[in-house]
């Protein structure tokens, strides 16, 4: 047998060969590792509590200056350096506290609350804007009563900015005693803020949720922010949709008790529409639509939670609804003209 052989294929060289890849992979992995860690960090400073701009990019620069020194540059390499650089970074960005104390935009200026008397339940600073641009209009909030045992469906609605992954996704609790209910969850921006999704990770917004008329919270999307909006019925058991409903209302107490953070990937819209829909009996597992949201309906589609006994190509035309929103205007008659051809009857 000549050398090559020996060198090429016994199993000793085999693995020699196997044992530096895997050592190469690691180190890899390891470096990926490193590099993520100093991203965050980086990125946690700039957008942390400090309240002078300048200082929150200079003190990113320095330490990712600092990161590329301890990791890459000095002799030997100082990790632990690095790591206690980067816990204390973590310690600072845990204690930065949300509050309910901001100058709010108008729009979100107000908490709502509700008061349980059984299933009856009393809301107040329900919003019932009227607007004549996104950014004019009179603010106006009312106290609406719902009873909880009246509720006969809920409609998932999903708008958009431009058509794509992400969307915003909202409910609307339908009852047969009352006009709709909306319920947006939604970030809480400051006068001069506009949201920002990598921001939104760094505790940039607080939470709210919007409970408003549809005439309003549909309203603006379809009518004045020019957001693509669609409709659909949502296919589950009154029992369920009930207990929906109770889940967000206790919900929109404990954050008027306790302000929250908004985070993209943990607390937002869909996320948590699916963590409550879960609560109240959903069965189902994680899936990146949850996420990527813009999907969402077409993952509702092949899991039987809307209709489907139209193709979903044929359904989703049919859900679009802001022809029908602009033909409404500020109509008495919003939600019922905003339904008009839409398939809203559950199987």
């Amino acid at each position: 047998m000549t050398d090559d052989v020996l060198q090429d294929g016994s199993p000793k060289a085999r693995r020699g060969f196997f044992r530096r890849m895997m050592r190469g992979l690691g180190r890899a992995f390891w470096a990926l590792f490193l590099f993520l860690l100093v991203v965050w960090a980086t990125l946690a400073i700039y957008y942390s509590n400090l309240p002078w701009p300048w200082g929150r990019t200079a003190l990113a620069v320095i330490f990712a200056v600092f990161a590329a020194w301890t990791l890459l540059l000095s002799r030997p390499r100082r990790t632990y350096v690095f790591f206690a650089g980067f816990l204390a970074v973590v310690a600072w960005w845990i204690a930065i506290p949300p509050s309910h104390d901001r100058p709010w935009r108008p729009e979100v200026a107000v908490m709502p609350r509700a008061f349980f008397d059984g299933d009856k339940v009393r809301i107040t600073n329900v919003r019932d804007f009227t607007y004549r641009s996104r950014n004019d209009f009179d603010v106006r909030y009312v106290e609406r009563t719902i009873d909880i045992s009246h509720l006969t469906a809920i409609d998932f609605y999903v708008s958009y900015w431009t058509e794509g992954p992400v969307g915003h996704t909202f409910l609307s609790f339908i009852f047969d005693n009352a006009p709709p209910l909306s319920i947006s969850i939604e970030t809480r921006p400051e006068i001069g803020e506009g949201f920002d999704p990598i921001a939104s990770l760094f505790k940039q917004f607080e939470l709210i949720y919007v409970v408003g008329t549809e005439r309003d919270v549909v309203g603006v999307r379809t009518n004045h922010r020019g957001e693509t909006t669609y409709l659909y019925r949502l296919n589950a058991s009154l029992a369920e949709e009930r207990e929906l409903l109770r889940i967000y209302l206790e919900r929109i107490n404990q954050l008027a008790d306790k302000p929250e953070w908004y985070h993209l990937l943990s607390n937002s819209c869909t996320i948590n529409i699916i963590r409550y829909a879960n609560a109240a009996g959903r069965e189902g597992r994680l899936n990146i639509r949850h996420v990527l949201n813009g999907w969402i309906d077409a993952y509702l589609y092949l899991t039987g939670r809307i209709d489907t006994s139209l193709p979903f190509v044929e359904l989703r035309r049919k859900s679009l609804i802001n022809a029908n929103a602009q033909a409404a205007g500020d109509g008495p008659n919003f939600s019922e003209r905003i339904r008009k051809d839409v398939p809203t009857v559950k199987d």
